[in-house]
């Protein structure tokens, strides 16, 4: 079981346990749900581990204006 910490540049901190069952919509919700923080609505770069669903998310936040390419 991992933790994972989201850290913005002002040092503020989105906890998230991401389970094995995470598919594209569970990780869309949780990119919008860390989006709606007005300290952190324009990141400059997202890192991610190699769970397939983030790059299909990311991709479809960026389809839907949420997410600047």
């Amino acid at each position: 079981m991992y933790l994972y910490r989201a850290v913005d540049s002002e040092g503020n901190t989105i906890d998230f346990y991401p389970s094995k069952s995470r598919d594209k919509q569970a990780t869309k919700c949780f990119f919008k749900k860390a989006l709606a923080f007005s300290y952190v609505s324009k990141p400059r770069v997202i890192t991610i581990d190699k769970n397939p669903a983030y790059p299909v998310a990311i991709q479809a936040l960026k389809k839907n204006i949420c997410l600047k390419a």
